[in-house]
């Protein structure tokens, strides 16, 4: 099992998270976050004034997956979250050594 950790641009959301559902993917973890990568935050101006924004705001999607679906959940998260601008994103993919159903014990694969 995988753990996927995408971070996305807030009005990427829907596009992904309907592409995510379309091929399958059974559970998510949404959140709301604030952060910056490479670009440090942007410079905006307002009333003539320029200010810097340091963190934005972005969404955290977190799902756990089969091994074999990785790949191909991780290529759908690209082709729906993907602008070509600075700032569209991370995904990030762990190991996830168990996980178990509370309702029912199960655990593994059978879990998800």
């Amino acid at each position: 099992m995988k753990k996927i950790e995408v971070i996305i641009r807030p009005e990427k959301l829907e596009a992904v998270r309907y592409a995510l559902e379309r091929a399958g993917c059974a559970g998510l973890m949404i959140s709301e976050i604030e952060g910056h990568g490479k670009q440090k935050g942007v410079v905006q101006q307002w009333r003539g004034e320029k200010y810097k924004v340091g963190l934005l705001p972005k969404i955290k999607i977190e799902t756990v997956v089969k091994d074999q679906d990785v790949e191909r959940l991780t290529k759908i998260i690209i082709d729906s979250a993907k602008t070509g601008e600075i700032g569209d994103g991370k995904i990030f993919i762990s190991n996830v050594a168990d996980a178990i159903r509370i309702r029912t014990t199960e655990r593994g694969d059978e879990a998800l």
